[in-house]
């Protein structure tokens, strides 16, 4: 089974509130893109958003302009659904988000509360680091959480990578400097606790992307873009 088939099942067998990830109200991640963001024309983008209801506060709060990421077409429907006509005010894109190709110094604010920590192969991780690194403008702040090093080492049926907040920062490369790291503790639906590692990176203004021989990795463009 991919990645894709897994998690369409993963939404397909399970209610938005049963997901071991749900937060009826993600207060870490809102309390950071709060910093972060410098009014309505931010531009933010949520990495393995799905159904996750932080599109719904950063859309009531007038946070920014949203883009949600999920690899899951089931997950973003249901995003969808839930927003009602708000959804119109959000951009969703179907695509995985280590092959996905994204506007060159896109975002201000790049937000990740699902996805990295499911990377368990060193290209894949490389991979996203590249794009982050090309989407998030100069200046830009990259929101990171990941299990901590004492947190689960497995979710959703599949391994994971644990980290502390340094840890994130040396994966995330030299693009990035670390602003600020710390620990919070996720309390799950079922009420089992989960350790996370939060990161808040900065985007360099002097980092120059590598150049790469032979043709761009994002060359075999998957993502379906709906407004």
């Amino acid at each position: 089974m991919n990645g894709k088939d897994h998690w369409e099942g993963v939404y397909g067998a399970k209610a938005s509130t049963e997901v071991s990830w749900y937060q009826p109200v993600p207060t870490r991640s809102l309390e950071l893109i709060r910093a972060a963001s410098d009014g309505p024309e931010t531009s933010i983008i949520d990495v393995g958003g799905g159904d996750s209801t932080l599109v719904d506060s950063i859309v009531a709060e007038k946070l920014g302009r949203v883009t949600v990421l999920d690899l899951s077409g089931a997950a973003l429907a249901r995003a969808k659904e839930r927003l009602g006509p708000r959804a119109a005010s959000v951009t969703w894109l179907e695509a995985d988000v280590t092959r996905v190709e994204l506007p060159m110094s896109g975002f201000d604010i790049w937000h990740d509360r699902a996805v990295f920590h499911f990377l368990t192969d060193a290209a894949e991780r490389e991979r996203y680091a590249a794009i982050a690194a090309a989407a998030v403008r100069p200046g830009g702040a990259l929101l990171m959480a990941t299990f901590a090093p004492d947190g689960p080492s497995r979710c959703s049926g599949l391994d994971v990578a644990r980290y502390s907040p340094e840890d994130l920062a040396r994966e995330l490369g030299e693009a990035f400097a670390m602003e600020r790291g710390f620990r919070d503790v996720h309390h799950t639906p079922s009420g089992s606790e989960q350790r996370f590692s939060f990161a808040v990176l900065r985007r360099r203004s002097r980092w120059r992307r590598p150049v790469r021989a032979g043709p761009p990795w994002f060359a075999h463009r998957r993502c379906r873009a709906n407004r």
